[in-house]
């Protein structure tokens, strides 16, 4: 079960030049009705990823368990939305210690950076360990380079089993991985063609990590089904989760100058969730000079960090607070305390963290700072599943709003053709003369 609090947005608590008034969001009736329509609509085409809940899992479960019972190690080597995902789900509804407990313990290859790759190979042994490849395009330059590199080793050290090692998540007719793959007969999973990457974590591309680690993927798409009915169904912009996440947004940005998005939970374990959501809110909204910056924030922590921003600096930002209400685990402070500390007494760490974001709240109210509270009773498969579904949705009703195209992203493919034309890829000659062009080192400082 998951509660969106909206109150802290509205003009009524904050006041009119910060907050939202209730007619503004229901002036918004005609383009919600209109704009659902299209969605129903652009069900098999753009919003493909709506129909990722319904999908049989399986051949993923089947080969997870596979997994766990053949290898003492799984790496997933992908980056950005090939990964960004998989690692939220481990690192939301995993055992913190999980790779201190469990096997196939769980790493990740993302950046091509040396210490971080060398860091991954000495926890792992190569002979027990299967790595999962994940790219959409089969060509993104760190994935592929990180991979070339496993793969001469998995060779050296295994010969033809090598193989057996692998399994690639890619797209189901083109790219690189799908023709090594099928001159290898090595195992590979399909990420659906018309599923943007920042919009696959309901796909194989997390499902088969999350159901690797022991993730019941069944029920997060449980979850993500129960938000997809909710969001079909209804129209009304304050009974709708997603198009309300995204108008409170729209509206705030838009009209009162919120151009950041600040995403705070009050859960260590949903780190990586801003991550997930800050890629999906930046690369899908960010353009044409439109769109808010995410920031990310952890609750008790960034109270001693970032709220003396948010309270008394420039009035540019949006909160949403994410509270988990029960916790499986728990600790008493002690009744015998010395009196100064004494109020402290009888009282438990998440008992504390709450009354913390409490605290936080209302001296973000007294600072007419809009803010959002999503609580969920607990963290489980069943409401992550809602969540993501639930931010997807926001995000591409976001880019209708915006009147801009949430699911591509010029700016980074520009970032990629530079570094393609650095390689020296072919076809790519004219890039590098842009670059040179483009690219100055003129005034520098060097410190000895």
């Amino acid at each position: 079960m998951i509660r969106i609090d909206y109150t802290n947005v509205m003009a009524e608590v904050i006041g009119e030049r910060d907050g939202i008034l209730r007619e503004e969001l229901l002036s918004f009736r005609h383009f919600v009705v209109e704009t659902h329509s299209i969605i129903q609509r652009e069900k098999d085409r753009k919003f493909y990823f709506c129909k990722l809940p319904y999908q049989d899992t399986q051949e993923i479960k089947d080969y997870a368990q596979h997994i766990r019972e053949n290898f003492e190690y799984f790496v997933l080597i992908g980056i950005g939305g090939s990964s960004l995902g998989a690692k939220m789900l481990f690192e939301s509804l995993t055992d913190l210690n999980y790779n201190l407990k469990n096997s196939p313990k769980f790493f990740a290859l993302e950046n091509v950076d040396p210490a971080v790759f060398a860091s991954v190979l000495e926890q792992i042994d190569i002979k027990k360990t299967c790595f999962n490849v994940v790219t959409k395009s089969g060509s993104t330059v760190e994935t592929i380079a990180n991979f070339s590199i496993i793969l001469s080793m998995l060779k050296k050290e295994l010969g033809d089993k090598y193989k057996e090692h692998l399994v690639f998540t890619t797209d189901p007719e083109k790219g690189f991985l799908r023709k090594l793959g099928n001159q290898e007969g090595i195992k590979m999973f399909d990420i659906p063609p018309k599923v943007g990457g920042r919009f696959s974590v309901l796909s194989p591309v997390g499902l088969l990590p999350a159901a690797v680690v022991g993730i019941d993927i069944d029920e997060l798409l449980s979850g993500a089904k129960k938000m997809d009915l909710i969001c079909s169904i209804e129209e009304h912009v304050e009974h709708n989760p997603a198009y309300l996440i995204a108008l409170t947004h729209y509206i705030a940005n838009m009209r009162r100058g919120k151009t950041i998005s600040v995403m705070m939970p009050y859960a260590e374990k949903l780190s990586s969730f801003v991550d997930w959501y800050r890629q999906l809110w930046a690369e899908s909204l960010g353009k044409d000079g439109l769109g808010q910056t995410p920031v990310k924030a952890i609750g008790t922590i960034d109270q001693h960090s970032q709220i003396q921003l948010y309270r008394e600096g420039i009035r540019d930002k949006i909160i949403t607070f994410i509270q988990i209400e029960e916790t499986e685990e728990d600790f008493k402070i002690p009744e015998d305390l010395p009196e100064d500390i004494s109020y402290l007494s009888g009282h438990s760490l998440h008992e504390i963290l709450n009354k913390e974001l409490l605290g936080t709240k209302a001296a973000l109210i007294k600072s007419k700072v809009p803010n959002i509270t999503i609580s969920m009773d607990k963290l489980s498969a069943y409401n992550i599943g809602m969540m993501i579904y639930m931010y997807e949705l926001a995000t591409g009703f976001s880019g209708y709003l915006y009147k801009i195209n949430p699911f591509d992203q010029p700016a980074v493919e520009e970032g990629k053709n530079f570094t393609y034309a650095l390689m020296g890829r072919k076809g790519y000659e004219e890039k590098l003369e842009e670059f040179k062009e483009l690219y100055k080192e003129k005034y520098k400082i060097e410190i000895q």
